[in-house]
C-alpha cells in the first residue's frame, strides 16, 4: 500500500483506496493509504511545528528544492504521464504534457524564491522610513480535483512552498498515484520534515478536518457546491480562502470567421482531454450566416476522433474518469434532447476490447441560453450549439452564465475581437484559440460564479500564499 507522508514519515492506514484504470476496470494501478481524522491532526499540527523554521530558510535553500523537484519531474515526463493517463484517461500526449507543466511550474517557483520584491518608502512624517514586504500565511491546505492530478497540485504547492508555506495536501481520491509520485519526489527533493504533507483520502475523513481546523489558508479546486462549503468554513474560522470551481465556457463563432480554424478551436477545447476540463468550451455560440456550415464541418470532424484506451497513440479521447461522471455527462445529453436539442452527434457509451468508461463526443444544437445543458457544468465530452443572429447577441449570450472563467471567440474582424476582449465578462479571453489551454506564468481565474480570491499562478500567486507587513521606522 502506498502511504501518506505526514512529518516526514510514511504512515500506512487501515484502509485504502484502489485506484483503477477508467480505460481498463481490470487494471489496478495500485492501492494508497486512505488517511483517518487522527492521521489528518498529526499533518497538521507537523506542518504547524514546521512553519516557522521553513519560513526562515533562506531563498537559495527554498530555490534548491523546488529546483530538485522540478528537474525530476521533467527527467521522468514519460513514466509519470504514462501513470497519469492510467488513472485519470486522458491520453498520453495530454498526461505527458500536464506532468511537463508540472515540473516547468516548480522551475517557475523556485525562480519566484529569488525574485520576491518589496518597497521602502519615505513617510509623510519627517525622519520616518517606511517598509512594505510580504511574508509566508503559514499552513495553507491544499486541495484538488482529479482532472489535472499533476499540474493543480503543482500549481498550488509550488508557490505555497516558495514563498515560506508549510503544506497539507488532500488530493481528489478518484486519482491518488500523481499525488503520491509527486509527494515522493518533494519528499526526496529535500523538504523538511512537516512542510509538506500528503493526506489521501474522503472529504469526510480529511476535508473536512482540514476546513475546521483554524488553518492560515485553503487553496480548493473543485465543484461550486463544495466550494460554498469551504468559504463558509473559512470564514467561520478566519482562515484565507481561494476558490476555483469551474466554468461553462462560450466560444463565439462569427460569420467572418476562419471555418477550419473555428472547428479545430472548438474541437480542442470542447472535447479534448474528454471534455474533463473547467475551461472547455462547452456551448458553442454561433452566428446565423456560419451556423449550418459550422455544425456540418463539426460533424464531420468529430467522426474522424477515435475513442479509445488512454495508451494506444491511435486515440484521440480517452474513456471519463469514472463510472459516476460517465452517468452524468449521459444524463446531461438527456436532459438536453428531453428540452429540445437535437442530437447531432455522439452522446451514446461505448464498448472498446477492454472494459472501461468510454463515451462518443455529443455535439447536441438548437439549444437556448436557458436550458440547462447551457447553464450547468457537465464536465465531459458535451458540447452545445446555440445559434444568435449576430456579434451583439453573440456577445449576451457570452456572458449569460452564472460562470466567468473563459471565453473564447473566432473572428477575422479586429474591431469585433477588441470589443470581446473588453466586454467579455470572464477572468481570461481567448481570440481566435480554444478555450482550453493557458500559460504557466500568467494568472488562472475567473469572475462571478468560478472563481474566488486572488488569482493562481503567475507572480499573481503571491497574493495568496502570502501576507503584506507595513513598518515605520525612525531613522
Amino acid at each position: 500500500m502506498f502511504a501518506n507522508l505526514i512529518n516526514g514519515e510514511w504512515v500506512q492506514s487501515a484502509h485504502a483506496i484502489v485506484n483503477r484504470n477508467p480505460s481498463d476496470l481490470s487494471d489496478v494501478i495500485g492501492e494508497y493509504a486512505s488517511a483517518d481524522r487522527q492521521q489528518t491532526l498529526d499533518a497538521i499540527a507537523a506542518a504547524r511545528q514546521a512553519a516557522p523554521a521553513w519560513a526562515a530558510t533562506t531563498p537559495q535553500q527554498r530555490f534548491d528544492i523546488l529546483d530538485r523537484a522540478g528537474s525530476e519531474i521533467l527527467a521522468r515526463k514519460e513514466e509519470l504521464g504514462r501513470l497519469l493517463s492510467r488513472e485519470e484517461g486522458k491520453i498520453l500526449a495530454e498526461g505527458m504534457g500536464e506532468v511537463v507543466r508540472a515540473g516547468n511550474i516548480f522551475k517557475y517557483f523556485a525562480g519566484e524564491c529569488l525574485r520576491q520584491h518589496g518597497e521602502v518608502l519615505d513617510s509623510v512624517r519627517p525622519g520616518i522610513e517606511v517598509s512594505i514586504t510580504r511574508e509566508p500565511l503559514g499552513v495553507v491546505g491544499i486541495i484538488a480535483p482529479w482532472n489535472f492530478p499533476i499540474a493543480i497540485p503543482a500549481w498550488k504547492i509550488a508557490p505555497a512552498l516558495a514563498y515560506g508555506n508549510a503544506v497539507v495536501f488532500k488530493p481528489a481520491s478518484v486519482v491518488p498515484a500523481s499525488s503520491w509520485a509527486l509527494a515522493d519526489i518533494l519528499h526526496r527533493a529535500g523538504v523538511p520534515a512537516g512542510v509538506f504533507n500528503l493526506v489521501m483520502g474522503s472529504g469526510r475523513e480529511v476535508g473536512d478536518v482540514l476546513l475546521n481546523a483554524g488553518l492560515d489558508g485553503i487553496s480548493f479546486t473543485g465543484s461550486q457546491d463544495t466550494g460554498k462549503k469551504v468559504a463558509a468554513a473559512c470564514l467561520g474560522s478566519g482562515s484565507k480562502f481561494q476558490l476555483e470551481m469551474g466554468g461553462k465556457n462560450p466560444l463565439v463563432v462569427l460569420d467572418d470567421a476562419d471555418l477550419k480554424l473555428a472547428v479545430e478551436a472548438a474541437i480542442n477545447g470542447a472535447y479534448f482531454s474528454t471534455g474533463q476540463r473547467c475551461t472547455a468550451s462547452s456551448r458553442l455560440v454561433v452566428t446565423a450566416g456560419i451556423h449550418d456550415a459550422f455544425v456540418e464541418a463539426m460533424v464531420s470532424r468529430l467522426k474522424t476522433l477515435k475513442v479509445g484506451h488512454a495508451l494506444d497513440i491511435s486515440s484521440h479521447i480517452g474513456p471519463v474518469v469514472d463510472a459516476g461522471q460517465l452517468q452524468q455527462d449521459l444524463d446531461y445529453v438527456g436532459i438536453a434532447t428531453a428540452e429540445g436539442g437535437l442530437l447531432a452527434y455522439g452522446g451514446e457509451r461505448l464498448q472498446a476490447e477492454k472494459d472501461g468508461y468510454y463515451m462518443s463526443p455529443a455535439l447536441i444544437t438548437g439549444t437556448h441560453s436557458q436550458m440547462r445543458i447551457n447553464r450547468e457544468e457537465v464536465f465531459g465530452p458535451v458540447a452545445s450549439v446555440i445559434k444568435v443572429a449576430d456579434f451583439e447577441e453573440a456577445l449576451t449570450i457570452a456572458n449569460d452564465t452564472p460562470f466567468g472563467l473563459v471565453s473564447g471567440i473566432c473572428t477575422q474582424s479586429l474591431k469585433l475581437a477588441t470589443q470581446f476582449r473588453r466586454r467579455a465578462a470572464a477572468g481570461m479571453v481567448m481570440v481566435n484559440l480554444p478555450t482550453a489551454g493557458v500559460d504557466y506564468h500568467v494568472p488562472f481565474g475567473g469572475r462571478k460564479g468560478s472563481s474566488y480570491g486572488p488569482r493562481e499562478q503567475g507572480r499573481y500567486a503571491a497574493e495568496f500564499y502570502t501576507t503584506v507587513k507595513t513598518a515605520y521606522v525612525a531613522a
